[in-house]
């Protein structure tokens, strides 16, 4: 089973992707900043981190940049709310380390099932 790490400081945010995760067969493990993202990432196994841009203490585009660092096989997807140029702008810069699936909240439910599933079979 997929073990998927939520990563967003707004916990409603966190509680609509568990359960919509969960809901596919998904295992979630959270975290409400990059730092607790970091921290989790080798110690729960994770398969595919879902982080949000805009985050106190370490926001998403410097939480990307160490994970795939750290690790350059994993599997990111970017989410912002919003919409905002700095918003689209963060996305845009995300992807420029690899991310290869960006969302902006809300976002459809469909389309980021889609995007778990691409790069859960890759």
């Amino acid at each position: 089973m997929p073990r998927i790490l939520v990563v967003d400081d707004d916990p409603i945010s966190r509680q609509i992707l568990r359960a919509m995760l969960e809901k596919e067969g998904h295992t979630i493990s959270e975290a409400e900043d990059g730092v607790k993202a970091i921290n989790n990432y080798d110690k729960d196994r994770i398969d595919l981190v879902i982080t949000d841009i805009f985050m106190p203490e370490k926001e998403g585009v410097q939480t990307v940049r160490e994970l795939m660092k750290e690790n350059p096989d994993v599997k990111i997807i970017a989410v912002s709310g919003g919409s905002s140029s700095a918003n689209y702008d963060s996305l845009d810069w995300v992807k420029m380390f690899g991310v290869k699936h960006t969302f902006t909240k809300p976002f459809n439910s469909k389309e980021i099932i889609a995007a778990i599933d691409e790069l859960l079979s890759n």
